[in-house]
């Protein structure tokens, strides 16, 4: 059923979500004792968390890791339970890639390998992470041919930093096949192999293992990992691939709820899932997926277009990437870079008419470096939200807090309902 737009709702109330990608995390011997969140200085957050109401969020269900992208399509308010096709295809429309329902579509890695006897090795499955080469890169693979599958079409696509989108076109194709990203180092590149006995997986997966062939000998063959290796940098001598997904059906935000919606993101994954929920996508100058992100554009962005949009979501990447990379002193600095964010973005909007909540897809632990299944902390502020006592923004204060435990599903309903755009239940 679609949403209908009562006469007796407020219009001019908005929301902004603020997504810390990974925020959550565990407490740090070498932060004595404490979360880079408990260690980070952030007035800002604290300030609203303080005139708010807080809670945690178990994005998913209870003890359950996220992925990023299960996690963001949770945060917006649909069981991915119910409607999750897998990541590669939120990928490639962040991409700007327009997907076919035939498309298989992947999240790729430049990563360097070693040949080891008949293997190929993992040296580092991110090659190095800063690979400033990775638009050309991809355009020496971008649309390859295949000598055993001659009828597949090849599409890659460089997104940000290390990262790129694969997508193979043609006739029966299946997602149901396995990663070849070993998702670690010292490990083998992993042959795909098909998750069912179709015809249709078995072919995907076959043709996967002779794409993985095909990238390795024409990057590691280039000029461009020739003059990498001379300058001591990591070769981006083969794509990894994982997340194998088709094109979501999802029905819009606005069918949902009568809003009109934006989306600032860095990383095209988030780009994808907001597009996938019917959001405009904000082109932001300096927005990107890395430290280097422009915060102050990007709040300012997020605050100019809610003159446009009743809803804005906000993606903030470099949390996650620090804790991935093992470096909770890193992350503190990102979390406070988050803070200067929220304190640009509340200059920038009307506090008697907005809410603003922040939350996490997940926690990404700064000793393992792996999505973990601990609940992430919750705020929501603005009028006439009921405040609680907790006066710190951090996982153990927000345990207090009296939003309680809520389900990643069930916060777009939250929002929606401070900001006049849920319809009654019954008569």
């Amino acid at each position: 059923m679609l949403f209908t737009l009562p006469s007796s709702i407020n219009a001019s109330l908005k929301a902004i979500l603020v997504v810390s990608d990974g925020l959550g995390d565990h407490p740090i011997p070498a932060l004595s004792g404490k979360t880079p969140l408990q260690a980070a200085r952030t007035p800002t957050l604290d300030k609203l968390a303080a005139e708010g109401a807080t809670g945690l969020v178990h994005v998913i269900s209870p003890g359950v890791p996220p992925g990023s992208d299960a996690g963001h399509v949770a945060l917006l308010g649909y069981d991915p339970k119910n409607c999750y096709t897998g990541r590669g295809a939120f990928e490639a429309l962040g991409a700007g890639i327009s997907l076919q329902p035939s498309d298989i579509a992947f999240r790729g890695n430049f990563a360097t390998v070693k040949a080891h006897g008949r293997e190929l090795r993992v040296l580092d499955r991110r090659a190095g992470r800063h690979v400033p080469e990775g638009d050309k890169l991809a355009k020496l693979i971008d649309g390859l041919s295949l000598p055993n599958s001659p009828d597949i079409e090849v599409i890659v696509k460089r997104t940000a930093e290390h990262r790129c989108v694969v997508v193979l076109r043609g006739a029966n194709l299946s997602r149901r096949i396995s990663d070849t990203d070993t998702h670690g180092r010292s490990i083998n590149v992993q042959q795909s192999i098909p998750l069912d006995s179709s015809e249709g997986a078995q072919r995907t997966a076959s043709i996967l293992n002779e794409l993985t062939q095909e990238f390795h000998r024409i990057l590691s063959t280039s000029r461009i990992n020739t003059e990498r290796r001379k300058a001591g940098l990591p070769e981006a001598n083969i794509v990894l691939l994982r997340g194998a997904g088709t094109l979501p059906e999802f029905t819009s935000l606005k069918d949902l709820y009568g809003i009109r919606a934006a989306c600032v993101a860095g990383g095209a994954l988030y780009k994808g899932v907001a597009r996938s929920a019917g959001m405009d996508i904000l082109s932001v100058p300096g927005a990107t997926a890395g430290y280097d992100t422009d915060a102050e554009a990007k709040a300012q962005a997020a605050a100019q277009t809610l003159g446009k949009h009743d809803f804005v979501f906000l993606h903030f990447k470099p949390t996650d990437s620090a804790a991935h990379d093992k470096n909770p002193q890193k992350k503190v600095e990102m979390i406070e870079k988050l803070d200067y964010l929220l304190s640009t973005l509340q200059a920038g909007i009307d506090r008697d008419k907005t809410f603003i909540a922040v939350t996490a897809d997940h926690s990404t632990s700064s000793l393992s470096g792996k999505h973990t299944g601990d609940p992430v902390p919750l705020l929501i502020n603005g009028p006439r939200v009921r405040k609680d006592k907790v006066t710190q923004f951090s996982e153990s204060s927000c345990a207090n807090g009296g939003l309680g435990h809520l389900i990643g599903k069930d916060l777009m309903p939250i929002l929606m309902n401070y900001i006049g755009h849920t319809p009654k239940y019954g008569a």
